[in-house]
Protein backbone atom coordinates (compact mmCIF):
# COMPACT_ATOMS: atom_id res chain seq x y z
CA UNK A 1 0.00 0.00 0.00
CA UNK A 2 1.36 3.37 -0.92
CA UNK A 3 2.14 5.50 2.06
CA UNK A 4 -0.16 8.09 1.51
CA UNK A 5 -2.67 6.10 0.54
CA UNK A 6 -2.34 4.43 4.11
CA UNK A 7 -2.09 8.48 5.63
CA UNK A 8 -5.49 9.06 4.14
CA UNK A 9 -7.23 5.67 4.76
CA UNK A 10 -5.55 6.60 8.74
CA UNK A 11 -7.09 9.87 8.47
CA UNK A 12 -10.16 8.77 7.75
CA UNK A 13 -10.61 6.44 10.91
CA UNK A 14 -9.26 9.07 13.10
CA UNK A 15 -12.23 11.31 11.65
CA UNK A 16 -14.87 8.93 11.60
CA UNK A 17 -13.84 7.55 15.27
CA UNK A 18 -13.61 11.23 16.98
CA UNK A 19 -16.56 12.61 14.77
CA UNK A 20 -14.80 16.11 14.81
CA UNK A 21 -11.88 17.27 12.37
CA UNK A 22 -10.24 19.31 15.28
CA UNK A 23 -10.31 16.48 17.25
CA UNK A 24 -8.69 13.92 14.73
CA UNK A 25 -6.00 16.51 13.96
CA UNK A 26 -5.11 17.15 17.20
CA UNK A 27 -4.67 13.05 17.68
CA UNK A 28 -2.65 12.67 14.17
CA UNK A 29 -0.55 16.14 14.93
CA UNK A 30 -2.03 17.73 11.88
CA UNK A 31 -3.71 20.75 10.46
CA UNK A 32 -7.07 20.84 10.30
CA UNK A 33 -6.76 21.74 6.61
CA UNK A 34 -4.46 18.72 5.97
CA UNK A 35 -6.53 16.74 7.52
CA UNK A 36 -9.30 17.76 5.48
CA UNK A 37 -7.73 17.17 2.09
CA UNK A 38 -6.58 14.04 2.85
CA UNK A 39 -10.18 12.87 3.29
CA UNK A 40 -11.75 14.75 0.18
CA UNK A 41 -8.42 13.06 -1.67
CA UNK A 42 -9.73 9.24 -0.71
CA UNK A 43 -13.72 10.44 -1.36
CA UNK A 44 -12.13 11.40 -4.78
CA UNK A 45 -10.62 8.38 -5.44
CA UNK A 46 -13.14 5.95 -4.32
CA UNK A 47 -16.09 8.10 -5.73
CA UNK A 48 -18.02 7.75 -2.85
CA UNK A 49 -18.92 10.31 -0.55
CA UNK A 50 -17.89 8.87 3.11
CA UNK A 51 -18.98 11.70 5.09
CA UNK A 52 -21.91 14.03 5.35
CA UNK A 53 -20.25 17.46 6.81
CA UNK A 54 -21.96 20.86 7.42
CA UNK A 55 -20.87 23.52 9.26
CA UNK A 56 -22.24 22.08 12.88
CA UNK A 57 -22.29 17.98 12.98
CA UNK A 58 -20.05 15.32 11.27
CA UNK A 59 -21.66 11.91 10.31
CA UNK A 60 -20.56 8.39 8.29
CA UNK A 61 -22.28 7.27 5.17
CA UNK A 62 -23.52 4.13 4.78
CA UNK A 63 -20.16 3.32 2.86
CA UNK A 64 -18.05 4.86 5.24
CA UNK A 65 -19.64 3.14 8.02
CA UNK A 66 -18.88 0.01 6.02
CA UNK A 67 -15.34 1.36 5.68
CA UNK A 68 -14.76 2.08 9.16
CA UNK A 69 -15.72 -1.52 10.14
CA UNK A 70 -13.21 -2.97 8.02
CA UNK A 71 -10.67 -0.65 8.54
CA UNK A 72 -10.39 -0.45 12.25
CA UNK A 73 -8.99 -3.96 13.32
CA UNK A 74 -7.26 -3.66 9.78
CA UNK A 75 -5.22 -0.60 11.33
CA UNK A 76 -5.00 -1.91 15.00
CA UNK A 77 -3.37 -4.94 13.56
CA UNK A 78 -1.17 -2.86 11.91
CA UNK A 79 -0.23 -0.60 15.24
CA UNK A 80 0.56 -3.89 16.89
CA UNK A 81 2.81 -5.16 13.95
CA UNK A 82 4.83 -2.34 14.35
CA UNK A 83 4.61 -2.24 18.13
CA UNK A 84 6.17 -5.67 18.26
CA UNK A 85 9.14 -4.74 16.36
CA UNK A 86 9.65 -2.19 19.01
CA UNK A 87 10.15 -5.09 21.52
CA UNK A 88 14.17 -5.67 19.21
CA UNK A 89 15.12 -1.95 20.00
CA UNK A 90 17.52 -1.48 23.35
CA UNK A 91 14.52 1.52 24.72
CA UNK A 92 10.91 1.63 23.93
CA UNK A 93 9.59 3.81 21.52
CA UNK A 94 6.60 5.14 19.72
CA UNK A 95 3.37 6.58 21.33
CA UNK A 96 1.82 6.70 24.40
CA UNK A 97 -2.18 8.33 24.30
CA UNK A 98 -3.68 8.43 27.88
CA UNK A 99 -6.94 9.95 29.51
CA UNK A 100 -7.68 10.66 33.03
CA UNK A 101 -9.40 12.92 35.93
CA UNK A 102 -7.84 15.58 37.18
CA UNK A 103 -7.17 13.62 40.38
CA UNK A 104 -5.07 11.74 38.78
CA UNK A 105 -2.76 13.92 36.24
CA UNK A 106 -2.29 16.23 39.48
CA UNK A 107 -1.48 13.72 41.87
CA UNK A 108 -0.27 10.72 40.64
CA UNK A 109 0.91 11.50 37.18
CA UNK A 110 2.22 15.37 37.11
CA UNK A 111 5.07 14.16 40.30
CA UNK A 112 6.10 11.67 37.77
CA UNK A 113 6.32 13.27 33.94
CA UNK A 114 9.53 14.44 34.06
CA UNK A 115 11.33 11.51 35.17
CA UNK A 116 9.49 9.11 32.60
CA UNK A 117 10.39 11.38 29.66
CA UNK A 118 13.90 11.76 30.70
CA UNK A 119 13.94 7.58 31.28
CA UNK A 120 12.21 7.28 28.13
CA UNK A 121 12.80 9.84 25.53
CA UNK A 122 11.24 7.82 22.54
CA UNK A 123 8.16 7.34 24.22
CA UNK A 124 5.65 10.63 22.90
CA UNK A 125 3.14 10.97 26.04
CA UNK A 126 -0.57 12.08 24.90
CA UNK A 127 -2.40 13.03 27.44
CA UNK A 128 -6.26 14.13 27.95
CA UNK A 129 -7.74 15.18 31.22
CA UNK A 130 -11.24 15.14 31.65
CA UNK A 131 -13.88 13.93 34.43
CA UNK A 132 -15.87 12.51 31.73
CA UNK A 133 -15.93 8.89 31.50
CA UNK A 134 -14.38 7.99 28.40
CA UNK A 135 -14.75 5.19 25.77
CA UNK A 136 -11.06 4.66 25.30
CA UNK A 137 -11.34 2.16 22.75
CA UNK A 138 -13.52 4.65 20.61
CA UNK A 139 -11.50 7.23 21.37
CA UNK A 140 -8.28 5.05 20.37
CA UNK A 141 -6.09 5.83 23.73
CA UNK A 142 -3.58 3.33 24.89
CA UNK A 143 -4.43 3.55 28.79
CA UNK A 144 -7.28 5.18 31.01
CA UNK A 145 -7.46 5.72 34.43
CA UNK A 146 -11.05 5.11 36.67
CA UNK A 147 -12.02 4.60 40.01
CA UNK A 148 -12.43 0.91 40.11
CA UNK A 149 -15.86 0.75 40.67
CA UNK A 150 -16.59 2.07 37.34
CA UNK A 151 -14.26 -0.19 34.91
CA UNK A 152 -15.54 -2.32 32.14
CA UNK A 153 -15.01 -6.24 33.16
CA UNK A 154 -13.34 -6.99 29.69
CA UNK A 155 -10.23 -4.85 30.94
CA UNK A 156 -7.28 -4.87 32.52
CA UNK A 157 -6.63 -2.81 35.52
CA UNK A 158 -4.13 -1.89 37.43
CA UNK A 159 -4.04 -0.21 40.95
CA UNK A 160 -2.38 3.03 40.98
CA UNK A 161 -4.17 4.71 44.35
CA UNK A 162 -4.89 3.95 47.62
CA UNK A 163 -8.72 3.79 48.03
CA UNK A 164 -10.23 7.62 47.99
CA UNK A 165 -10.69 9.81 52.03
CA UNK A 166 -12.84 12.83 51.25
CA UNK A 167 -13.16 15.54 53.76
CA UNK A 168 -15.47 18.36 54.14
CA UNK A 169 -13.77 21.72 55.33
CA UNK A 170 -14.33 25.43 54.78
CA UNK A 171 -12.27 28.65 55.69
CA UNK A 172 -11.83 30.33 58.85
CA UNK A 173 -13.57 33.52 57.40
CA UNK A 174 -16.62 31.40 56.02
CA UNK A 175 -17.10 30.01 59.92
CA UNK A 176 -16.23 33.23 61.78
CA UNK A 177 -19.56 34.06 59.66
CA UNK A 178 -21.77 31.07 60.61
CA UNK A 179 -21.34 28.37 63.22
CA UNK A 180 -19.44 25.12 62.50
CA UNK A 181 -22.25 22.28 61.54
CA UNK A 182 -21.76 19.54 64.32
CA UNK A 183 -23.78 16.92 63.04
CA UNK A 184 -24.31 16.24 59.33
CA UNK A 185 -27.62 17.72 58.80
CA UNK A 186 -26.32 21.04 59.86
CA UNK A 187 -25.15 21.48 56.32
CA UNK A 188 -28.77 22.47 55.26
CA UNK A 189 -27.83 25.81 56.90
CA UNK A 190 -25.00 26.19 54.89
CA UNK A 191 -23.99 27.14 51.53
CA UNK A 192 -22.31 23.96 50.18
CA UNK A 193 -19.47 24.12 46.92
CA UNK A 194 -20.62 20.94 45.20
CA UNK A 195 -19.13 19.08 42.09
CA UNK A 196 -21.00 18.25 39.15
CA UNK A 197 -19.77 15.50 36.65
CA UNK A 198 -20.04 15.80 33.00
CA UNK A 199 -23.03 13.52 32.98
CA UNK A 200 -25.11 15.83 35.27
CA UNK A 201 -24.44 14.03 38.48
CA UNK A 202 -23.10 15.73 41.69
CA UNK A 203 -20.31 14.04 43.84
CA UNK A 204 -22.58 12.71 46.66
CA UNK A 205 -21.67 13.49 50.23
CA UNK A 206 -21.08 10.28 52.21
CA UNK A 207 -21.58 10.31 56.07
CA UNK A 208 -21.69 7.36 58.52
CA UNK A 209 -25.53 7.91 60.09
CA UNK A 210 -27.46 6.19 62.05
CA UNK A 211 -24.31 3.53 61.79
CA UNK A 212 -25.41 3.21 58.37
CA UNK A 213 -23.27 5.09 55.17
CA UNK A 214 -25.59 7.48 53.88
CA UNK A 215 -25.70 10.20 51.20
CA UNK A 216 -26.91 13.89 52.25
CA UNK A 217 -28.78 15.82 49.59
CA UNK A 218 -27.19 19.48 49.92
CA UNK A 219 -27.84 22.61 48.47
CA UNK A 220 -25.46 25.82 47.69
CA UNK A 221 -24.89 28.60 45.20
CA UNK A 222 -22.14 27.43 43.83
CA UNK A 223 -21.44 24.67 41.20
CA UNK A 224 -18.63 23.78 39.52
CA UNK A 225 -16.55 20.56 37.26
CA UNK A 226 -13.23 21.15 38.59
CA UNK A 227 -12.32 20.46 42.05
CA UNK A 228 -9.10 23.18 42.20
CA UNK A 229 -11.77 26.21 41.52
CA UNK A 230 -13.86 24.66 44.16
CA UNK A 231 -11.34 24.72 47.08
CA UNK A 232 -9.98 27.99 46.07
CA UNK A 233 -13.79 29.24 46.25
CA UNK A 234 -13.56 27.14 49.95
CA UNK A 235 -9.90 29.25 50.82
CA UNK A 236 -11.72 32.45 49.47
CA UNK A 237 -14.62 32.36 52.14
CA UNK A 238 -17.60 30.73 49.93
CA UNK A 239 -18.78 27.93 51.53
CA UNK A 240 -18.44 24.43 52.86
CA UNK A 241 -16.29 21.90 50.21
CA UNK A 242 -16.60 17.94 50.30
CA UNK A 243 -13.57 17.42 48.33
CA UNK A 244 -10.96 14.66 48.31
CA UNK A 245 -8.27 14.55 51.23
CA UNK A 246 -5.58 15.27 48.64
CA UNK A 247 -6.84 18.33 47.20
CA UNK A 248 -7.40 19.69 50.54
CA UNK A 249 -4.13 18.75 52.73
CA UNK A 250 -2.30 21.61 52.12
CA UNK A 251 -4.38 24.30 52.77
CA UNK A 252 -5.37 22.30 55.92
CA UNK A 253 -2.14 22.11 57.14
CA UNK A 254 -1.36 25.76 55.99
CA UNK A 255 -4.46 27.29 58.17
CA UNK A 256 -6.59 27.96 54.66
CA UNK A 257 -9.13 25.71 55.38
CA UNK A 258 -10.58 23.95 58.94
CA UNK A 259 -11.61 20.08 58.28
CA UNK A 260 -15.25 19.31 59.73
CA UNK A 261 -17.53 16.63 60.57
CA UNK A 262 -14.61 14.21 61.07
CA UNK A 263 -15.95 11.74 62.97
CA UNK A 264 -19.32 11.29 60.97
CA UNK A 265 -17.38 11.05 57.46
CA UNK A 266 -17.67 7.69 55.39
CA UNK A 267 -14.73 4.97 55.20
CA UNK A 268 -12.53 5.37 52.13
CA UNK A 269 -13.87 4.39 49.13
CA UNK A 270 -13.00 2.59 45.46
CA UNK A 271 -9.17 4.00 44.34
CA UNK A 272 -7.98 4.78 40.69
CA UNK A 273 -6.92 2.31 38.43
CA UNK A 274 -5.10 2.11 35.21
CA UNK A 275 -6.72 0.15 32.41
CA UNK A 276 -6.66 -1.02 29.44
CA UNK A 277 -7.72 -3.47 26.75
CA UNK A 278 -6.27 -7.00 26.20
CA UNK A 279 -5.37 -6.38 22.71
CA UNK A 280 -3.38 -2.74 24.06
CA UNK A 281 -1.13 -5.43 26.64
CA UNK A 282 1.73 -5.82 24.47
CA UNK A 283 2.20 -2.29 23.63
CA UNK A 284 5.80 -1.83 24.52
CA UNK A 285 5.16 1.82 25.65
CA UNK A 286 2.43 0.93 27.73
CA UNK A 287 4.38 -1.54 29.80
CA UNK A 288 6.98 0.63 30.35
CA UNK A 289 4.77 3.21 31.85
CA UNK A 290 3.42 0.32 34.22
CA UNK A 291 6.68 -0.48 35.08
CA UNK A 292 7.78 3.02 35.92
CA UNK A 293 4.57 3.21 38.00
CA UNK A 294 5.21 -0.14 39.97
CA UNK A 295 9.18 1.27 41.08
CA UNK A 296 8.29 4.55 41.93
CA UNK A 297 5.45 3.54 43.93
CA UNK A 298 8.50 0.89 45.59
CA UNK A 299 10.23 4.59 46.06
CA UNK A 300 7.48 6.24 47.77
CA UNK A 301 6.61 2.69 49.91
CA UNK A 302 10.14 3.08 50.84
CA UNK A 303 9.81 7.06 51.73
CA UNK A 304 7.03 6.76 53.95
CA UNK A 305 7.85 3.63 55.98
CA UNK A 306 10.92 5.49 56.63
CA UNK A 307 8.48 8.74 57.57
CA UNK A 308 6.78 6.28 60.22
CA UNK A 309 10.46 5.36 61.72
CA UNK A 310 11.81 8.65 62.34
CA UNK A 311 8.02 9.33 63.81
CA UNK A 312 8.03 5.98 66.03
CA UNK A 313 11.70 7.35 67.49
CA UNK A 314 10.16 10.53 68.22
CA UNK A 315 12.20 12.61 66.01
CA UNK A 316 10.48 15.40 63.82
CA UNK A 317 7.67 13.64 61.62
CA UNK A 318 6.09 15.06 58.30
CA UNK A 319 2.44 16.30 58.99
CA UNK A 320 0.20 13.89 58.16
CA UNK A 321 -0.66 12.99 54.52
CA UNK A 322 -2.56 9.76 52.95
CA UNK A 323 -0.90 9.79 49.80
CA UNK A 324 -2.80 8.52 46.87
CA UNK A 325 -0.05 6.55 45.26
CA UNK A 326 -0.31 3.34 47.47
CA UNK A 327 2.19 2.78 50.36
CA UNK A 328 1.10 -0.44 51.37
CA UNK A 329 -0.74 -2.49 48.67
CA UNK A 330 1.39 -2.85 45.56
CA UNK A 331 -0.02 -2.35 41.78
CA UNK A 332 -1.90 -5.78 40.48
CA UNK A 333 -3.93 -6.38 38.29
Amino acid sequence: MRRSCFAELSAFVAVAEHGSFTKAAAQLGVSKGSLSHSIRAIEERLGVRLLNRTTRSLALTEAGERMLARLRPLIDDLEATVDEVNEFRDRPAGHLRLTMPRPVASFVIAPLLARFVAQYPEIIVDISVSPALTDIVAGRYDAGFRVGDRIGRDMIAVRVTDALRFVVAASPDYLARHPAPEKPQDLHAHNCIRLRFPSGEFLPWRFVIDGKIQELEVEGSLIASDSDLLARAAVDGAGVVYTLAEYAAPMIASGQLVPLLETWMAPPSEGFFLYYPSRRQNLASLRAFIEFLRTNRKANASVADAHELIGANGEKAGAPHTPLIPAQAGLQS
